[in-house]
C-alpha cells in the first residue's frame, strides 16, 4: 500500500474512532419485511446478551436489530445472567455482540494488549456444550480489543479471531473503513445467507464498518460468508485506534468477516463486525451507520437470512 493510501487508512480509522464514541440507535429504522417468517410473537426465542458489558444490547445500540427480529416474528429478550446450563436451556438462539472484559469500558476507553476474555472458562464450556447439543449461536466481535475479549469463546468452535482492525483495500481509503462484499467479485459467495428462500430475499452486496477478520481451523464444518478482498489488511496496534506509520500490518485477503459453522447438532454464525447488523446514528452529524446506511441497504435482509439459518428454516 502506498504512503498516500496508508495515510487515508489512518485518517479513515481516526474518523471511525470519533464516531464510535457517539453511536446511538436510529429509532426510525423500519425496513419492509414482505414475508415475515413467523406469526408475531410465535417464533423462536432469541436472547441478546447484556450480561458481559456488551457494547451492543437489545435495549441500546442493537434495539433496531431486536425490533427487526420481532417484526419477523421472533420473541426477543435481553439476557442479563451469566451463561450456565439452566440459563441456556430455554433459549433457541443466543446473540452475543461485542462482549467486553472489565478492563475495557466506554468510560475508561479501550484496553491495551493483552485483552482478556469477557467470559469465564466455565461459561465457555457451557456455551460450547449447549451448541453441541442443538443450540444456535450468533457470535459477533468487532475490532480490537473486542476480538480479544471474545477469542477464547470463538476458539471453542474452531474460529480464530484476529485481534486487530480490518481494512478492505486501498480503494476503500477515505470511506471511513467501509468494506463492501459483492457477489460479482466473489467476496460474497452463494450461501443460505446470501440466497435466502427465493429471489425476493437474494442479497447481492453486504457492507461492514471496519471490524476484524478471522480464520477457521482446518477440518471444521464451516461455510465462508464474507471473504476479505484482495489488497485488504489487518492493522495490529497495541492500543485500539492508536495508529501510526509504524503500526504492524499483515495481509488479510481471504480471511473472513463472516462464516457459518455446524457444531455437533447445533449451529454458529460468526461475524467480525457488529455495526453491520445495527442501525445507528454516528457522530454529531448523526450519520447513518449500519443497516440504515445507503451502502448497507441490503444488510437487513442478510441479517434475517442468517437468523433463518440459525432457526433451521428450510430453504
Amino acid at each position: 500500500m502506498s504512503r498516500v493510501a496508508k495515510s487515508c487508512v489512518l485518517a479513515g480509522l481516526a474518523l471511525a474512532a470519533a464516531a464510535n464514541a457517539q453511536q446511538v440507535a436510529d429509532p426510525d429504522y423500519a425496513p419492509t419485511i414482505e414475508r415475515p417468517q413467523y406469526e408475531s410473537g410465535r417464533g423462536p426465542k432469541v436472547v441478546i446478551d447484556a450480561a458481559h458489558r456488551n457494547f451492543h444490547t437489545a435495549d441500546d445500540r442493537y434495539a433496531p436489530f431486536a425490533t427487526l427480529l420481532r417484526r419477523d416474528g421472533y420473541r426477543v429478550e435481553s439476557g442479563t445472567e451469566p451463561f450456565a446450563a439452566q440459563v441456556l436451556v430455554p433459549i433457541d438462539i443466543l446473540v452475543i455482540s461485542n462482549a467486553m472484559h472489565e478492563q475495557s469500558s466506554e468510560a475508561a476507553g479501550w484496553a491495551p494488549l493483552p485483552n482478556y476474555s469477557a467470559f469465564t472458562d466455565e461459561e465457555i464450556v457451557e456455551v460450547e456444550r449447549w451448541v453441541r447439543g442443538g443450540g444456535s449461536l450468533l457470535l459477533i466481535a468487532d475490532h480490537m480489543p473486542l476480538a480479544g475479549h471474545a477469542e477464547a469463546l470463538a476458539a471453542a468452535f474452531g474460529v480464530r479471531f484476529q485481534n486487530g482492525f480490518a481494512f478492505g483495500s486501498a480503494s476503500n481509503a477515505g470511506r471511513n473503513g467501509l468494506i463492501t462484499f459483492r457477489r460479482t467479485d466473489g467476496t460474497l459467495p452463494p450461501s443460505v445467507a446470501a440466497d435466502g428462500r427465493g429471489s425476493s430475499e437474494r442479497v447481492d452486496f453486504v457492507t461492514t464498518f471496519t471490524g476484524q477478520a478471522f480464520r477457521v481451523d482446518p477440518g471444521i464444518d464451516a461455510d465462508p460468508l464474507l471473504i476479505m478482498p484482495i489488497g485488504s489488511e489487518l492493522l495490529l496496534p497495541q492500543v485500539a485506534f492508536e495508529f501510526s506509520e509504524r503500526t504492524p500490518r499483515i495481509p488479510a485477503a481471504n480471511l473472513l468477516q463472516g462464516a457459518m459453522v455446524r457444531h455437533g447438532t447445533g449451529r454458529v454464525a460468526v461475524f467480525g463486525e457488529a455495526a453491520m447488523f445495527s442501525a445507528q446514528l454516528a457522530g454529531p452529524e448523526r450519520r447513518p451507520m449500519g443497516m440504515n446506511a445507503p451502502d448497507a441497504r441490503e444488510n437487513y435482509r442478510y441479517a434475517l437470512n442468517v437468523l433463518h439459518w440459525l432457526s433451521g428454516v428450510p430453504k
